[in-house]
This record gives C-alpha cells, sequence and structure tokens, in this order.
C-alpha cells in the first residue's frame, strides 16, 4: 500500500506517495485533480524529512502571505 501525504507548499497543495522505494510527487488543481509534479524526490528522503525538503527545493516561492511549508492532514 502507498504511503500518501499531502502538504501546502508556499500555498501551492502537493501530494507525495511512495511506491515501494520510489517517492511520486503530484501538483493538485484548486479541483482536487491531480498531476505529476515537475520535480524529483530522491528516494533517500524519508517521510520526516519531507517538510524540510520541499521548503529548501521551493525557498525561493515564498511570500510575506505563504512563508512555510506545512503537511496537511
Amino acid at each position: 500500500m502507498a504511503m500518501a501525504l499531502r502538504f501546502n507548499v508556499f500555498g501551492r497543495i502537493v501530494a507525495v506517495e511512495r511506491k515501494g522505494s520510489v517517492w511520486q510527487a503530484y501538483s493538485v488543481g484548486a479541483d482536487g485533480k491531480r498531476s505529476p509534479a515537475a520535480f524529483v524526490i530522491p528516494d533517500f528522503i524519508e517521510e520526516p524529512e519531507m517538510e524540510q525538503y520541499l521548503f529548501d527545493l521551493f525557498h525561493e516561492s515564498a511570500t510575506p502571505g505563504n512563508g512555510d511549508v506545512k503537511r496537511i492532514t
């Protein structure tokens, strides 16, 4: 079974799934539909490191109103 995570990445919703040893990332649209994201998450990134990894990858997208990466439950 795939591990599914969701994050608010500087105002953008990103879904991340672990299938076996591979992470797959998806951009989630306003309608809830997912499409493959245009970035790769290395397989050595562990779940507890994911927020920091996404922050480091997209930190240039930060704005005063959207300045962080948060996991969505």
